[in-house]
């Protein structure tokens, strides 16, 4: 997928990489080949890489920065409400603003200076933004939004609501479905504790229930599918979004299914996935009482550079 922003992306990594002393940069990078590089989790806990909590603040705003031009307007604005949620999730937990800051670590994989593929990423707890650069193309995946909790129940921001769209919608396509559609939609009357293909490398699509496929739906229930997949796709630049909805419609939306695990109503475990021939999402939400939401973006082709990559190396041949 060719990109038109690469070039200015690769300037905002350059940016920030000049911005750091040598041992910062030492942290913040590594060679693309590196087995890491396909490593990822979105639980808590260490990763390999810079974390905000040891940048200077100017180095945390080029490094934050880079979310506006890998993630768009949309998927920037949640991955910063993701680091935002964070802090409020330790506040209620410990009582106190700060413990020890921001723990999201950023890694370069490879030179975005030279011709030969490179990646960067940030990952923490219930954020993993992963994007490959071959030439002047991109890929997005894969792509991991948590919430934890999923609604503020107390304190300053209660309220506060994140990955919302993405229940709402998921919520409005099982309800509209008449009683055969939804006999085949819902697959089991419990919910998996997590998403299935959980911090797999790989996506293997067979983890997944079918569900009611695309072509069984109505006309109205084939629209809110299709602004549910369009949801999850916004969380890239919009031209890349664009793309892969073009990639999904001329595989055959068609062969696109919808599944649904566990209870219908709200507080009780819920677990739903859409698949197609190009992509996988997953979203569930059965922890912490149905208030804490995993929700990730699988490319089934494109993944880590993919095929990306396979064109790219042929091409220098």
């Amino acid at each position: 997928m060719s990109a038109p922003d690469v070039e200015v992306m690769r300037q905002a990594v350059l940016r920030f990489l000049g911005s750091l002393d040598p041992e910062r940069k030492a942290a913040a990078t590594a060679a693309f080949d590196a087995a890491e590089r396909t490593e990822w989790s979105y639980l808590p806990g260490p990763r390999p890489g810079l974390p905000l909590v040891e940048m200077t603040p100017a180095q945390e705003e080029l490094a934050l920065a880079l979310l506006e031009i890998g993630c768009g307007v949309s998927g920037a604005r949640t991955a910063r409400g993701v680091i935002e949620l964070e802090r409020v999730r330790r506040r209620l937990v410990t009582g106190v603003d700060e413990i020890d800051g921001d723990r999201y670590w950023f890694r370069v994989f490879g030179d975005p200076a030279g011709a030969a593929p490179w990646m960067w990423r940030i990952n923490g707890h219930h954020l993993a933004v992963h994007i490959t650069v071959a030439g002047d193309s991109i890929t997005v995946t894969p792509s991991f939004l948590g919430a934890e909790p999923a609604l503020v129940l107390s304190g300053p921001r209660r309220g506060l609501r994140l990955l919302a769209e993405e229940e709402e919608l998921g919520r409005a396509l099982l309800a509209g479905l008449a009683p055969h559609q939804r006999s085949i939609a819902i697959t089991s009357p419990v919910a998996p504790d997590d998403v299935l293909t959980r911090n797999d490398p790989a996506a293997d699509a067979a983890l997944i229930p079918h569900g009611l496929p695309y072509a069984d739906m109505t006309a109205t229930s084939r629209d809110m599918l299709e602004r549910l997949v369009r949801r999850y796709f916004d969380r890239a630049p919009g031209w890349y979004g664009e793309t892969c909805w073009r990639d999904a419609r001329d595989a055959g939306l068609d062969r696109v299914t919808f599944a649904w695990m566990g209870s219908d109503r709200r507080g009780q475990g819920h677990y739903y996935c859409v698949t197609g021939p190009t992509f996988l999402l997953e979203y569930d939400n059965t922890q912490d009482d149905a208030n804490h939401v995993h929700s990730v973006w699988r490319d089934l082709r494109h993944d880590w550079g993919g095929d990306l990559l396979a064109r790219h190396y042929a091409d220098q041949h």
